[in-house]
């Protein structure tokens, strides 16, 4: 796993977790895992169900929310929004490097809290992820019925 890098208080992102690292996420205190990871996505990776069985085996809460970077939509983008607003923090989000979940939380950032994207760009960078696309996407998904 690469990470957890902290968003925020309620937030850390991180790159692909396996089932055996659970117990080490749940003593660092996270409450919930969402993965935004689509199963094979490439060889070689847990299964999303083997990660939920231990981290469920752990007392802690899991969604799955599989997305790609390249059809992120509104709906996801919500769906994101939802998640956080109701799970039990923190909440620990996983995909293949942490990218895909920080955009999503920057793209609900700027569509319900009106977040300057660039603003949220460069904290990303500060922490080692490139979000450039961020804008111009949220742009796009702003103008989707």
């Amino acid at each position: 796993m690469q990470g957890p890098v902290r968003v925020n208080d309620q937030l850390s992102v991180a790159g692909q977790i396996a089932p055996g690292e659970v117990a080490g996420l749940r003593a660092q205190g996270f409450q919930t895992v969402i993965n935004n990871r689509p199963d094979n996505e490439e060889p070689g990776q847990p299964a999303a169900a083997d990660v939920k069985a231990e981290v469920e085996r752990q007392g802690m809460h899991y969604l799955d929310q599989p997305v790609t970077t390249s059809s992120i939509s509104k709906a996801d983008v919500t769906a994101f929004h939802n998640a956080m607003t109701r799970a039990s923090k923190p909440v620990l989000a996983h995909c293949r490097s942490g990218t895909r979940c920080y955009l999503l939380w920057g793209l609900s950032q700027v569509m319900f809290d009106s977040a300057s994207p660039l603003a949220i760009v460069a904290e990303a960078a500060r922490k080692g992820y490139d979000l450039r696309v961020l804008p111009a996407m949220a742009e796009k998904l702003q103008n989707e019925n």
